[in-house]
Parts: structure tokens; sequence; C-alpha cells
């Protein structure tokens, strides 16, 4: 795959890591992911806990990242707006957030598997692409 930054490379490396080893989590342990939502419901401060990591690092990602250049490089971006946006959304209304989370958890090992499966497809984008000037 080529893009157009040795970021994009290394940030879909990341990315795509931290997706495996979220699914592999899902598949191991499908019951942590319910104890989680169930300790979202219960605890407004782990949701801050939570939310804001999410919104710093989503806000990084898109101040660092914010390229639309290839495919590769735009998945990476949307990842870093979805991540701002998520924690944006936990942080001001954590209401909706936390049902869908519940309502999802019918689908873990489905998650889990697809975590898994574009995880190995960013990973690998990132491990064996190459960053050139895309003309």
């Amino acid at each position: 795959m080529e893009t157009i930054s040795v970021l994009t490379l290394r940030l879909a490396e990341a990315i795509g890591l931290y997706m495996i080893v979220v699914g592999v989590g899902g598949l191991a342990a499908p019951q942590r992911w319910r104890a989680m939502m169930d300790d979202l419901e219960r605890s407004p401060g782990i949701v801050m806990a939570l939310a804001f990591p999410l919104f710093a690092v989503g806000a990084a990602l898109v101040l660092v990242h914010d390229i639309w250049t290839d495919p590769l490089a735009i998945v990476v971006t949307l990842i870093g707006y979805v991540a701002l946006a998520k924690g944006a959304l936990l942080l001001a209304v954590p209401g909706p957030l936390i049902r869908i989370g519940h309502w999802s958890l019918s689908f873990t090992r489905a998650w889990a598997i697809v975590s898994i499966l574009l995880g190995i497809l960013l990973f690998l984008a990132g491990l064996t692409g190459r960053a050139t000037v895309i003309a």
C-alpha cells in the first residue's frame, strides 16, 4: 500500500495492533466486556476517566494526522475523528453511548472477530506499506 506519510504507516501499525489485542481479549473473556459496561453504567467517574484519554488520543491523532490523500491515510484520520467524537460524547452525554454499548454486548464475539480482522489488515498495511509522494 502506498501512502504519502510514514506517520500513516506507523499509526496504522499501532492502531491495528491495538485492535488485534482488544479483539483477542473479547474472544478470550467476553464476560469482561459485560462487566466493563456494567461498571460504566454505575460509575460516572469511570466514564470520565475513560472519556478524557479517549478524547485526548482522538484530538492528538486529528492534530498530527489530518491527511485525506489515500485510502490508508483516510482510514487512520477517520479513526482519530471517531475517537475524538466518542470521547466528546462520553464527556458530554454518556447515556446514549452506554446504551449502544450494552446493546452491542449481544454481539461480543462478532465484534471481537471483526476487530481482529480489521486490526490485522491495518497492521499489515502499515508494516508492508511504502511512504512515497503521490502525484
